[in-house]
């Protein structure tokens, strides 16, 4: 594709979490570092990039907003894990609130109360439905929630959303929780990165119809992973 084709294309980002206390492995980590090493060859994207974020409440807004400095995300696909989930677990909403919050990997805990300036609850802007048809149509297991957590994930996802972090301002936003991942897991190593790519490419194909030309400003593709 020739640079005037790539600048009509979204920039795409997908996250995951460093380990935690309890999960001294963390399946979204290996996905980033696999991303990276491996970028997805998926047509329908002007730019792609990986990043791992920070378990720290303190660190994860000017990561954020670093993030949307120097890449502009135009499509955020954040994932983390829930060790309850049973497969991929579909994020509806987002809550504006800490409430009872643990502390993260530095150990700070905030205090109770909104996360950000935004409306309490934020709903996805994932195609979720398709999401979840597409999963299930290739016999992967997905469940819906209404419940992004009490930690790390919900937080981002809240402050992806409400583009609360300077800079960072994805247009289609949205978060995926999976289990660990391995073998007597709900979810095999292979089937996790496959599960991805449908994701990925369902994603794209719903905005490829709708998806507005990109400004004369915009940046040339880059896939290079990140340092």
């Amino acid at each position: 594709m020739g640079a005037a084709g790539a600048k009509n294309l979204p920039r795409v980002l997908v996250t995951g979490f460093e380990p935690f206390p309890g999960a001294p492995v963390n399946p979204t980590q290996r996905l980033v570092e696999r991303l990276r090493s491996e970028p997805p060859r998926i047509e329908g994207m002007a730019a792609f990039r990986a990043e791992l974020l920070p378990v720290d409440y303190e660190a994860i807004g000017p990561r954020l907003s670093h993030i949307g400095r120097t890449f502009a995300p135009d499509i955020a696909l954040h994932f983390g894990l829930a060790h309850a989930c049973g497969g991929f677990r579909l994020e509806r909403l987002a809550r504006n609130s800490f409430l009872n919050a643990k502390p993260g990997n530095s150990g700070f805990t905030p205090v109770d109360g909104p996360i950000c300036k935004a409306p309490a609850l934020l709903q996805s802007r994932l195609p979720l439905q398709a999401i979840h048809d597409a999963l299930t149509a290739e016999g992967l297991p997905v469940v819906w929630s209404d419940d992004a957590g009490g930690y790390l994930c919900n937080v981002v996802l809240t402050l992806s959303l409400a583009a609360a972090c300077e800079g960072f301002s994805p247009r289609i936003s949205g978060f995926i929780h999976v289990p660990m991942v391995g073998e007597g897991c709900a979810l095999s190593k292979a089937d996790f990165i496959r599960g991805f790519g449908i994701v990925l490419r369902t994603v794209l194909a719903g905005e490829a119809a709708i998806w507005p030309p990109a400004p004369p400003s915009q940046r040339e593709a880059d896939t290079r992973p990140s340092a």
